[in-house]
């Protein structure tokens, strides 16, 4: 049985004015990525990667062209209808973490369910919040952390609570910005490994990198440059 096709792009444009000048930070990219693929994003500073993960993540809209996800057409969505569609489909690592400073790991990953719907439309109680936070705490090895606030914890530990953030409401879709930036290469091989553990699971990752010998960790890495696809290649994980 062939697997979903969970992101097809088609002749995706966005372009920015700057005074007369037009920018093309995308010009014309087609991409399907399915279900359970675990693909990297790679390109030089300037290569339009920022804007298709803006995109990809709902956090933008193209110029032109279609941006399916999950069998949704989300290229014309309001800001509304897009802020609802990253909560239930998509959650973000970030280099940075993008942590509460003064806030419990625990309370950290709780953040997104405060926009979670029950069946009946109704809200999650604190306890089934707690609850569910937890759950991502203990699937990514940190449960023991889970009342420390993030200055209490390593870099690692850190971006551990960020990943179970973006799992708690069991998106189709993880987007990983630069996840082992911020990290020294040891701690980024631990992180690739959750990654790892995360997609052998079925879990769909989309990560932005510019380190070649983390995107070679991926099934594929697609190369941008000048906002188009130079070239993309397989790199033989399934």
């Amino acid at each position: 049985m062939s697997k979903q096709t969970i992101i097809e792009i088609h002749a995706l444009r966005k372009y920015y004015g700057i005074g007369d000048i037009q920018v093309k930070a995308l010009d014309g990219v087609d991409i399907q990525i399915q279900a359970g693929e675990f693909v990297a994003i790679m390109g030089q500073s300037g290569s339009g990667k920022s804007t298709l993960m803006n995109i990809i993540g709902c956090l933008d809209r193209p110029t032109e062209g279609r941006y399916i996800l999950n069998g949704m057409d989300v290229s014309n969505m309001s800001k509304v209808q897009l802020a609802a569609i990253r909560n239930q489909q998509i959650g973000f690592v970030f280099q940075s973490f993008n942590l509460l400073a003064r806030t419990s790991a625990l309370r950290n990953v709780m953040l997104p369910l405060v926009y979670k719907r029950t069946e009946n439309g109704g809200s999650l109680s604190q306890a089934q919040r707690g609850e569910q936070a937890m759950a991502a705490l203990e699937a990514v090895g940190l449960a023991d952390r889970a009342h420390h606030e993030p200055m209490e914890l390593s870099g690692g530990q850190r971006q551990r609570v960020a990943i179970a953030r973006a799992l708690v409401n069991d998106p189709a879709l993880i987007l990983a910005d630069e996840p082992t930036g911020n990290l020294d290469t040891q701690t980024g091989e631990e992180i690739m490994v959750l990654l790892h553990e995360l997609h052998a699971r079925g879990r769909t990752i989309v990560m932005v990198t510019h380190e070649a010998y983390i995107a070679r960790q991926t099934g594929r890495t697609i190369q941008l440059s000048d906002g188009k696809i130079a070239h993309i290649e397989r790199n033989g994980r399934t």
